[in-house]
């Protein structure tokens, strides 16, 4: 589906149509002012890019559960949320974020059942609720029954219904577009709009905006093994970074514990909220020994940090698939769960099992690993919706530019997130971020000013544009064509972004890292993409010290940046060629790579996900704050906003 006509100025552009970005657009069409709007026979020009299309996005992945104090099985308080998702996130969330998500949790899923969402029901009719790793009531005390779900669907029956809601109100959509650029003006204080590039025809549009909103998912895809699907490679926070903004907290990422061994393909939370156990080799329930009291249900970085530890401890086992291979996976034991119940509640974990490990999971345990699932970090945003930088110790709006979902950090994570809050932030704050978006639509500006305002979007975008296109020339060409002009090779929108003190020079020391790699003429973006996985899972995954972050940083400068700026596509056809957005993907991930090894390097402390060898303990003292970092290798601190909730030990 592609716009009939690319209109010369838009009100709104959207990027991403996961659960963020449709919240938005709905967020938009749903205020009282848009109606207004409306009735007076004037409509907004809003416009959603994504690269997939839409129903593909990868919401529709999301199994377990959204969390809200609903209340429908046992007692709840939205309080109790609030501590749990503090508590989760180990002290690192925005507390004033935090309390707007747990005390409009319930409101939001509501509204997702009038959207059309089907819950699954209890036997009186109310949204059934299970219990999720992290989720207590009475602060603490017990496990609590607070996840909505939908089977094991939960994410597909969100997605859908957003994307029917937006159809039946028109909203126009431009699916399997790449967005390349994000055009602020030469003050990084305003959005001027993007560029992207239509895959189905090969043209590059200058998309002008008054508001630009970044909903463009994770990116999972900086790790070898991963329940992120292909295309979440970072794409609006890289585009961030590139424009001249920063990164909030992208050290933090969680691995998920029970990634399906040699896929990494996600077996639900739900499967142990419905009473799956974790095994050592020995057979043992080994979490009781690591969170005594929630076991299993532990929060996510606990259960994935046990299960490294037993891994350590000589008590892994072997990926069935692979039995001669490393003893770094654990049994997941589901056989005490009833398999007509499980069948009922957890149908897409038993196909996934059954379809790509060949196991009943009513009989069979069942190897399991942690999997790169969640990037807690992102564009930092304040509870509006609003980019803003971070500056001399105070937040800069950025006006016109929005974000919303996993590429941005509204800071209701902190350094973990509990499970079920994933979707619920992407459509609390996806709305917010589109009612934010409503009121500048019908705010009242000067004509003429209006005028100004539209001309300098328009020829920011059209120059980006331009060099965009020749860019994309540059790619098309081979190595060895004599009219090919030596570029960037889009590492950075415009221009080369080297991070200071890399060298620039063909060094014997990149020499020597890149011997063993294929020569330009036969690089690939695929093989830099699984190479620089490698490298990341080596450096900081689950783990890390300042060895391992610094050894990827050499790789990275040495050996995987000269081999980005040197690739080029085998075809020099722009229409469907996907090597082209592939060497840009990849460039991406290098970008918010490198962002996040930055911020890696300098927080000597253990926090939720992010843990330090080196440094295993929480220093409050000194970083109780959030990474702001950069394109070019700096990184600032932001305090974090402490409301009424002190830190304290954290347990489970």
């Amino acid at each position: 589906m592609s716009p009939e006509q690319v209109e010369d100025m838009y009100d709104a552009v959207i990027i991403g149509a996961g659960a963020a970005g449709l919240s938005a657009a709905l967020g938009i069409l749903r205020t009282d002012a848009i109606k207004e709007m409306k009735a007076e026979g004037r409509s907004p020009k809003l416009l959603i890019i994504s690269k997939l299309q839409a129903l593909r996005s990868h919401t529709g992945s999301a199994e377990g559960g959204i969390a809200a104090s609903l209340g429908n099985i046992e007692h709840d308080d939205w309080h109790w949320h609030y501590y749990d998702t503090v508590k989760g996130g180990d002290w690192l969330a925005d507390q004033d974020a935090v309390k707007i998500l747990a005390q409009y949790a319930p409101q939001t899923v509501v509204n997702l059942e009038r959207s059309g969402v089907a819950f699954s029901r209890t036997d009186d009719g109310h949204i059934a609720q299970r219990k999720f790793g992290g989720h207590t009531k009475d602060y603490g005390k017990a496990p609590i029954k607070r996840a909505a779900y939908a089977a094991d669907r939960i994410g597909h029956q969100i997605l859908y219904a957003l994307w029917q809601q937006c159809i039946g109100k028109g909203v126009q959509f431009a699916e399997e577009w790449y967005v390349t650029d994000l055009v602020l003006d030469e003050g990084k204080d305003k959005a001027c709009g993007v560029v992207a590039f239509d895959t189905h025809t090969g043209k590059t549009h200058a998309i002008a905006s008054h508001n630009v909103l970044m909903a463009t998912g994770g990116a999972g895809r900086l790790f070898h093994t991963t329940s992120n699907s292909w295309d979440l490679t970072g794409d609006g926070m890289a585009l961030a970074l590139k424009a001249g903004l920063q990164l909030e907290d992208s050290e933090f990422v969680q691995f998920h514990p029970t990634g399906l061994a040699h896929t990494g393909i996600l077996l639900s939370e739900a499967s142990r909220g419905e009473g799956g156990i974790l095994r050592n080799a020995d057979g043992e329930a080994f979490m009781a020994r690591y969170a005594p009291e929630h076991k299993d249900l532990a929060a996510r970085d606990v259960v994935s940090r046990s299960i490294m530890a037993e891994v350590d401890a000589g008590r892994g086992v072997a990926d069935p698939k692979d039995p001669n291979g490393p003893k770094d996976c654990v049994w997941l034991d589901m056989t005490g769960i009833d398999k007509a119940h499980m069948q009922e509640v957890l149908p897409q974990v038993v196909e996934t099992i059954h379809d790509y490990a060949g196991l009943d999971p009513s009989k069979d345990w069942v190897a399991v690993k942690p999997t790169a699932h969640y990037t807690m970090g992102g564009i930092p945003i304040t509870t509006d919706g609003e980019v803003y930088r971070w500056e001399d110790g105070k937040r800069h709006i950025v006006r016109g530019l929005y974000a919303a979902g996993e590429c941005s950090c509204v800071s209701v994570h902190g350094a973990n997130r509990l499970g079920g809050n994933s979707l619920l932030d992407a459509c609390l704050f996806g709305t917010r971020a589109g009612e934010s978006m409503a009121q500048s639509i019908v705010k009242e500006i000067p004509e003429i000013d209006e005028q100004s305002s539209d001309a300098e979007s328009q020829n920011a975008t059209q120059l980006a544009a331009d060099k965009r296109r020749q860019s994309v020339k540059t790619l098309l060409a081979s190595p060895t064509d004599d009219n090919a002009a030596e570029t960037d090779n889009n590492i950075s929108s415009v221009e080369t972004s080297t991070k200071p003190g890399a060298d620039q020079s063909d060094s014997s020391s990149a020499s020597d890292a890149t011997s063993n790699k294929p020569d330009a003429t036969n690089d690939n973006p695929y093989q830099l993409l699984a190479d620089l996985g490698t490298t990341m899972e080596r450096a900081v995954a689950v783990r890390c010290d300042a060895n391992s972050i610094s050894k990827a940083q050499q790789t990275i400068t040495d050996e995987l940046l000269p081999r980005a700026k040197a690739l080029h596509t085998h075809s020099d056809t722009t229409a469907f060629n996907q090597e082209l957005t592939a060497i840009w993907e990849v460039n991406n991930l290098i970008e918010l790579a490198q962002a996040m090894l930055d911020a890696s390097v300098v927080r000597h402390e253990s926090r939720g996900a992010f843990a330090r060898t080196d440094f295993p303990e929480r220093d409050d003292e000194h970083f109780l704050n959030h990474s702001m970092a950069d394109a070019s290798g700096k990184v600032s601190w932001q305090p974090v906003h402490i409301v009424d909730m002190p830190p304290k030990s954290r347990a489970y």
